[in-house]
């Protein structure tokens, strides 16, 4: 376990990079990070296609015989959770970072933009002891704390059984009653099948952006010889030949598929889709991504609509 004052140092200068590069970018109408309405009901406008018939009023559809749907708009305090995937296949890096360093920076990203404007924000960790859940509150001492036990999860030995994703969000939907923004922080290793559903019902009530964290020697093998491959969550070890180019072929083409099939299912839940790589800019891409759903959420908003977007 990491001790408080080794991480403190650290949070703070996470902070500093995070504040410095992005403050004011995801300021306005809550995070920013995901397209879309809020969660209040305000004024019921004629339906047009497009619109999300589950805004239907039918009060005002009965009395006027025409389809009207409800405008939502922003609350003024957003509850945010997160599920921050720290099992053992996250304790993987060959670049800048490991891939639970990215992603307990992704969730620092969304708390220190967010708890500003006073909103509260709350997490599941999951890791090999099962699933730690810390309540949604406000303020910047509930968020340093609340990533200060994100920094000190321990590491789980190779092995040891551990709870799946889905599982994981299953019990988040069942801890979170009011409607928000989810933020789904893993590298979706586990098989589609075990979490698309769980992720779909949380997309139903809430919005969901799912951040997914890459190293790049997930992706392709380099050619250094013989290499030894471990599964940190089997302890299985292979020695691979690296030196074959048909070898390294057919491995990138089969990680290509496995994450293709990772956001196809994603994509079916009505998650929102971020990647993140241990070997880029991870803040440059998080602006990318941000500025793309901003440029949707204006495209999508009916003309002469009242919406608000999140």
């Amino acid at each position: 376990m990491r001790p408080y004052l080794m991480a403190e140092p650290a949070l703070r200068r996470l902070e500093l990079t995070i504040t410095r590069r992005l403050d004011g970018l995801l300021q306005g109408e809550h995070l920013g990070l995901v397209p879309g309405p809020g969660s209040e009901p305000a004024e019921t406008r004629p339906y047009q296609a497009g619109d999300d018939v589950r805004r239907m009023d039918w009060n005002v559809t009965a009395r006027t015989n025409e389809p009207h749907v409800r405008d939502l708009v922003a609350d003024r305090e957003l509850e945010i959770w997160a599920l921050l995937d720290a099992t053992a296949s996250m304790d993987f890096g060959t670049a800048a970072m490991e891939k639970r360093e990215l992603a307990v920076s992704a969730l620092a990203a969304v708390g220190f933009l967010t708890q500003r404007t006073g909103n509260r924000i709350g997490t599941h960790l999951l890791h090999g002891g099962g699933v730690r859940t810390l309540p949604a509150r406000t303020g910047r001492p509930h968020l340093m704390a609340l990533l200060q036990a994100a920094f000190a999860l321990p590491r789980t030995p190779p092995g040891v059984a551990e709870p799946l994703l889905g599982v994981a969000a299953d019990q988040l939907g069942r801890v979170v009653r009011r409607r928000g923004l989810v933020v789904v922080v893993s590298d979706f290793l586990d098989a589609p099948e075990t979490w698309e559903l769980p992720l779909r019902k949380l997309t139903a009530r809430h919005q969901v952006l799912a951040v997914e964290v890459l190293d790049p020697r997930e992706l392709t093998l380099p050619d250094v010889g013989i290499l030894t491959l471990v599964d940190p969550e089997t302890g299985r070890r292979r020695e691979v030949a690296t030196g074959s180019a048909r070898l390294r072929r057919r491995y990138a083409e089969a990680a290509a598929e496995q994450r293709d099939t990772v956001a196809q299912a994603l994509r079916r839940a009505g998650a929102t889709h971020l990647r993140l790589r241990t070997d880029r800019d991870w803040v440059r891409d998080l602006v990318r991504h941000v500025m793309r759903q901003r440029r949707l959420a204006v495209l999508a908003r009916p003309s002469g609509g009242g919406g608000g977007a999140a």
